[in-house]
């Protein structure tokens, strides 16, 4: 509990703030086009997944040298991408995949 405790309040705001910002994209499309049928349970897994991104760049970026982040922030940016991918078409098969 200690690490989560760690991270400043204004890291922990800029997070949520940039996860709202990426989830008003399909929102706002939902009002304009049928293309985009997002339920509340999406919103949930996607907020989720771009918090929690977040924050684990955060407690990982604190102990590594400035460096390496940007290769930590890619990786996990590849990594977000992969399972969004996953969880949307089904890009490997997986039973978790949305097709």
């Amino acid at each position: 509990m200690q690490t989560l405790i760690a991270i400043k309040t204004n890291n922990l705001i800029r997070i949520v703030t940039g996860t709202v910002l990426i989830l008003l994209v399909p929102l706002v499309a939902m009002l304009f086009t049928d293309d985009v049928n997002w339920n509340w349970f999406d919103f949930a897994v996607i907020g989720t997944l771009l918090i929690g991104t977040g924050l684990i760049f955060e407690l990982v970026a604190k102990r590594v040298t400035a460096k390496y982040r940007p290769l930590i922030a890619v990786v996990l940016l590849v990594a977000l991408l992969l399972v969004w991918a996953e969880l949307a078409v089904g890009l490997f098969g997986s039973p978790f995949a949305g097709s």
